[in-house]
């Protein structure tokens, strides 16, 4: 079953004198388990896909697949659901909540479904430990490093165990040696609990750990060969 799909999604923009097309007929297919990268320079249509992908965004045609299940005829509210159960999103900046620790950065993603139970605590705690921040659960943002802002950053995104992962830019604010782990740790995450992952960047060093790279121009998308 594929985690994500998109099929013929087409994306115009329109003025009183002019229409913009920033995703033109895109098709893609991310299967459970698999780590997709696209790459483009800026404005090429990376936004708008992402935007697309992660139901922020309804496409002017084609459909979005979650699970197999079309998303377009969804309402807010199930839209709502389906971004907070069904899709982790790993952002350019890690977006903790400053007052926050490292612990419950996490369980206020699951506080939006209901009551925090020692068993989602537990977890949370996992989680973190897996990223190799076990001893970190009660530092807040300002005591981490880059690093591992974003890998809080990560494991927030699989708190509430969702089918796909979006990563937009996850490495822009960190440097190489940083950037490389962060990537590598979101495969292993993404293999070891069989989600379907899309990453978006600009940066083509980070590609090595992704089972298939696009490249999107002009809101088209083609597949690179032999990266």
């Amino acid at each position: 079953m594929s985690g994500i799909q998109l099929k013929n999604v087409t994306k115009r923009y329109k003025d009183s004198e002019s229409e913009t097309i920033a995703l033109d007929h895109v098709s893609l297919t991310v299967n459970k388990g698999e780590f997709v990268a696209i790459i483009g320079p800026s404005g090429s249509g990376k936004s708008t896909f992402l935007s697309i992908a992660g139901a922020l965004l309804q496409p002017s045609e084609g459909e979005v697949f979650i699970k197999d299940r079309a998303i377009s005829t969804l309402s807010e509210k199930e839209l709502a659901h389906v971004r907070l159960e069904q899709i982790g999103f790993i952002l350019q900046t890690s977006n903790l909540i400053p007052y926050l620790t490292v612990l419950d950065q996490l369980l206020v993603v699951v506080k939006m479904k209901g009551a925090i139970t020692e068993e989602l605590k537990q977890t949370a705690s996992e989680l973190l430990t897996d990223l190799g921040l076990g001893n970190k659960l009660k530092k807040f943002p300002n005591e981490l490093s880059g690093g591992e802002r974003q890998r809080v950053a990560i494991a927030r995104s699989f708190m509430n165990d969702p089918d796909v992962i979006l990563a937009d830019e996850p490495t822009a604010n960190l440097d190489t040696a940083r950037a490389y782990e962060v990537v590598q740790l979101i495969a292993k995450e993404v293999r070891s609990r069989n989600k379907a992952a899309i990453m978006v960047t600009h940066d083509e060093r980070m590609l090595k750990d992704c089972d298939r790279v696009y490249r999107i121009e002009d809101g088209v998308l083609k597949e690179e060969k032999n990266v």
